[in-house]
């Protein structure tokens, strides 16, 4: 239930941040952009809603995956459609970053079964 409810909240703090980048947009909510990063973290939120197991480590792991998964989705949402350099650099290291931590928490996952 606890993590039901940080999942609910983490969604709570990305939507409307997301919607107000959207509507700052030139092309607003409706820009192709916008509707992408919008769906990455409509997936990413979807993915992240587990059963708890009650093994907080496992919990955890189970849940920063798909979390890690979205940024790098919403991350190369913006190589495709971003232009400030330094972003599209942000970009570029948040995808290299995240991909190690998912190796590091698969195999984790994989050493440590239920």
């Amino acid at each position: 239930m606890k993590l039901r409810f940080v999942a609910l909240l983490a969604a709570a703090a990305c939507v409307p941040v997301l919607a107000l980048a959207a509507e700052m947009n030139m092309g607003g909510a409706d820009s192709e952009s916008s509707k992408a990063l919008l769906a990455a973290n409509d997936k990413m939120m979807k993915d992240m809603t587990i059963t708890p197991s009650g093994d907080a480590d496992r919990d955890f792991v189970r849940m920063m995956v798909p979390h890690h998964q979205g940024a790098i989705d919403m991350a190369k949402i913006e190589l495709q459609f971003g232009k400030d350099p330094e972003i599209r650099k942000l970009a570029e290291a948040v995808v290299v970053a995240q991909e190690k931590e998912i190796a590091e928490m698969t195999a984790w996952l994989a050493a440590h079964p239920p």
